[in-house]
């Protein structure tokens, strides 16, 4: 059975220990999706959404939005990131496809981070384009890939969910 770290063995939250961990260098990679109207999607592609840049805002908001997890997600520590990329894919009809990267060198994982840039640059693109299309979905969250640290390399299998 898998102990669950952020409780003790009284059952109080903590956040874990990790000084006694070694310092490695840790990448996480994480997906988010927007999935939207026709009409939507090619004004984000045209670049004509009225408050501007929908892709270069949401990257921005991604970038920020992982440098401040630990803010907002409360057993997250505090971590001074390398590396934040946030890049996009698209089916060329109504889904734009996020992938975030983070990297550090610390004794923590930045898993978080990863899931939190991803899903805050798909927020801001629903923000960004509201107007236009009320019904966006934002769908599809979670860990591609980390690596770095005692637990090693995970992938993501979509056949096991």
């Amino acid at each position: 059975m898998t102990q669950l770290t952020h409780f003790d063995e009284q059952g109080a939250s903590r956040m874990v220990d990790v000084s006694n961990k070694e310092i490695t260098d840790r990448v996480a990679t994480a997906h988010a999706k927007i999935t939207m109207k026709p009409e939507t999607f090619q004004l984000i592609m045209d670049k004509k959404i009225q408050k501007g840049d929908a892709f270069e805002v949401a990257r921005i908001a991604g970038i920020m939005a992982a440098k401040q997890t630990s803010c907002l997600i409360p057993m997250c520590h505090p971590l001074n990131l390398t590396s934040v990329k946030i890049d996009y894919t698209n089916n060329s009809v109504d889904t734009i496809d996020i992938f975030s990267e983070v990297r550090v060198t610390g004794k923590t994982g930045v898993e978080m981070e990863a899931i939190t840039a991803a899903t805050v640059c798909a927020i801001t693109i629903y923000d960004m384009c509201k107007s236009a299309d009320k019904g966006m979905v934002i769908s599809d969250i979670h860990l591609v890939k980390k690596s770095g640290g005692k637990s090693g390399t995970f992938i993501f299998d979509e056949n096991s969910t």
